[in-house]
């Protein structure tokens, strides 16, 4: 199923990235850098990366997740820092 996550990220991203045309995102990997210090995206741009992601995942497994709520914001380590911690995060939330 991470698998599956991972690359429904990814090819969420590369669509994403057809709008912002960010060379860091030309290629993303599980390794790719979304948010935080060395993040690729701005706040707003992960806002509509997380909405998009949302619907996918809602397509994809048939289940509503809720991925920017305070449970996200309260992790010491953010799940939005790359595709890898995301892919991890997204997975916790669907196997609850």
């Amino acid at each position: 199923m991470k698998e599956k996550i991972e690359k429904l990220i990814i090819v969420t991203l590369i669509e994403f990235n057809e709008e912002l045309e960010n060379e860091n995102l030309n290629n993303p990997t599980n390794k790719t850098a979304l948010y935080g210090v060395n993040g690729t995206l701005d706040s707003l741009a992960l806002v509509s990366l997380i909405t998009d992601i949302e619907e996918r995942i809602s397509d994809a497994f048939d289940i509503d997740i809720v991925l920017a709520d305070e449970k996200a914001m309260s992790q010491r380590t953010s799940p939005f820092r790359d595709v890898e911690s995301l892919t991890v995060y997204i997975h916790k939330l669907i196997e609850e």
